[in-house]
């Protein structure tokens, strides 16, 4: 999949999730999908839309995202399916405070009594369930969760052997938050991020009350993404890095098709060209 593709379907998803109480959601964002492994300990959970990711441990497991909340149900069988425990779940982590990927972090952490560690620009938003700062659409409520823990800038979270770091990188949310882990896989260590997102996504640029200083956060996270190593880019939609066509090449035998250290770059110039169409569109409106 090509760059132009992959970012069209990013936004498209995105663009739909703010017009979902019109439209209705994506059927694939609750279509379950089976489970499989990534790299090291890094295994895909989620459904054929959306991901959520476990990383498992010896001393128990840490998830990121719930999807949306019809997803956590199909997430929770998906642990099981892989022979994890959904009690051994320990830690969630969020990439960022919409219902597609939060949505079912309630039920995951009544059903696990795991704790929830989330940036503090997006406490208030899981823990009211709505999207905060001035947008398009509005955005779409869901249930909101407790957050146990805020996480900093560049703290990282430790589980026994698992030590993932926090990347605050705003403006899709303003506690928006890419997450990286180390691995090894083959005997090769590797560098692992899960991306939040730098999509508009119908957010109000200019003038966003609630959200005042959404245009120079959204530039400082795109700098910083460029500058974080990255050897497997996995995002929270699947389509963004063609999971499913990097699947179909594992089954076939190929042993890292995971592993594109260019990758992340590429998505990050291409969503940067289409953040900064979206700025002249929207100052032309001012």
């Amino acid at each position: 999949m090509n760059v132009k593709t992959t970012l069209i379907l990013a936004l498209s998803a995105a663009t739909m999730a703010g017009a979902a109480s019109a439209q209705g959601w994506p059927a694939e964002w609750t279509k379950p999908a089976a489970p499989y492994r990534i790299v090291g300990n890094v295994w895909f959970v989620g459904t054929e839309g959306i991901a959520s990711y476990l990383i498992s441990g010896s001393q128990g497991h840490i998830v990121i995202d719930g999807g949306m909340p019809e997803g956590a149900p199909l997430v929770e069988a998906n642990i099981r399916k892989l022979g994890f425990k959904v009690e051994d779940v320990k830690i969630l982590l969020n990439t960022h405070a919409h219902i597609d990927h939060a949505g079912g972090l309630a039920q995951l952490k009544a059903d696990t009594k795991a704790r929830l560690y989330a940036a503090k620009g997006d406490e208030e938003g899981l823990e009211k369930g709505v999207h905060v700062g001035d947008s398009d659409y509005g955005g779409a409520a869901f249930p909101p969760v407790k957050v146990d823990r805020t996480v900093k800038d560049l703290q990282t979270v430790k589980l026994g052997e698992i030590a993932i770091t926090a990347h605050i990188t705003p403006g899709h949310t303003r506690g928006c938050t890419t997450w990286t882990l180390p691995v090894v896989e083959r005997d090769r260590p590797l560098n692992v991020t899960f991306y939040c997102s730098t999509s508009v996504a119908g957010n109000v640029l200019f003038g966003n009350r609630a959200y005042p200083q959404i245009l120079a956060d959204y530039q400082a996270s795109f700098a910083k993404l460029r500058a974080i190593p990255t050897d497997v880019f996995l995002p929270n939609h699947p389509e963004f890095a063609d999971l499913a066509g990097k699947r179909q090449r594992q089954t076939r035998g190929e042993p890292t098709p995971f592993v594109d250290p260019a990758e992340m770059g590429r998505f990050i110039d291409a969503s940067q060209a289409a953040f900064d169409r979206e700025v002249a569109k929207q100052e032309t409106r001012r």
